[in-house]
């Protein structure tokens, strides 16, 4: 199966459901104003978000003549939607190494199958990788992250359960400095169990990676679940306003029906979507193309 047809095939249900659901509304009818209405309705309630929606329906009204003459009401729609996308925006290695990934998300989003997933394409092009295990708060966080770096191919810095997270991302950071590493993604915790506030925490992590080496992080990625929908959104702009998100992954679009999320995140934040999880393969968390993902939105 080629890359497109395994995007469209991870897409199905985002297809079904929102694409599906925009052709339903002008099926059999014209561009007029109760089409318009429905249509904002459904790309509301498919998480495409206010703004989004609303720039669509209403450079719809403004082109309306013009639409109905070429017939083609889905194309306009489409453009419409790779305009709120705009350019690719790959997560891209720069400066001098290592290049240190400060990886962000709550629990259950993907974050740590993201981060393996992230260490197994590097160590392919040939890159050296070190993992940090700055997700000290949960055991499991620090095994599991042991497992994808021996499948991975890459390196781990860990300390003990409890330990403090920022030392355990000072130490990964200064190891791959002295080991002339290429990459250093660092886990860190979805939620904690004490009193230190999280985003504090994540902060403090932030902070001492910098001390260890100027202008790190380079890239600030935060891992967003598709499936939560407006909740998604609400985390993103959460950890945007306490850490400065450079870009986003967004996981787990396989299994949802709506899917907008993206263009919501893109209007509302401005933030770019770097990856986008389509299933459970190493080769699923894949480069965001907003042409190629709108074509294999609306493709039959």
């Amino acid at each position: 199966m080629g890359l497109f047809e395994r995007l469209k095939e991870g897409l199905a249900k985002t297809r079904g459901g929102l694409a599906g659901r925009i052709e339903a509304v002008f099926s059999g009818r014209g561009l007029d104003e109760e089409t318009l209405e429905e249509l904002e309705e459904v790309l509301i309630s498919s998480d495409v978000g206010v703004k989004a929606s609303l720039e669509i329906c209403e450079h719809l009204r403004e082109k309306q003549q013009e639409i109905k003459a070429s017939g083609s009401v889905n194309e306009f729609i489409k453009k419409e939607m790779a305009a709120i996308l705009g350019n690719s925006q790959p997560l891209v290695t720069f400066g001098e190494s290592p290049f240190v990934i400060l990886v962000l998300g709550v629990n259950g989003t993907g974050k740590t199958t993201t981060i393996g997933k992230l260490a197994s394409r590097y160590v392919s092009e040939g890159m050296s990788v070190m993992l940090a295990a700055s997700d000290t708060f949960r055991a499991a966080a620090i095994e599991q992250l042991e497992i994808w770096a021996r499948r991975a191919g890459a390196g781990i810095i860990k300390h003990q359960s409890g330990a403090d997270p920022a030392a355990v991302a000072y130490d990964a950071v200064e190891a791959a400095r002295h080991r002339n590493i290429d990459v250093v993604i660092v886990d860190t915790a979805g939620r904690l169990h004490t009193k230190s506030p999280l985003m504090e925490e994540l902060k403090k992590v932030k902070r001492v990676i910098g001390k260890a080496m100027p202008d790190a992080p380079q890239e600030v990625l935060l891992v967003l679940d598709a499936t939560t929908g407006q909740n998604a959104l609400s985390q993103a702009g959460t950890f945007n306003d306490a850490l400065g998100i450079s870009g986003i992954a967004l996981t787990k679009l396989d299994g949802t029906a709506k899917g907008g999320i993206i263009f919501a995140i893109k209007k509302e934040l401005g933030i770019p979507v770097r990856l986008i999880g389509i299933g459970e393969g190493v080769d699923d968390l894949r480069d965001f193309d907003p042409a190629e993902f709108v074509e294999a939105l609306f493709s039959k």
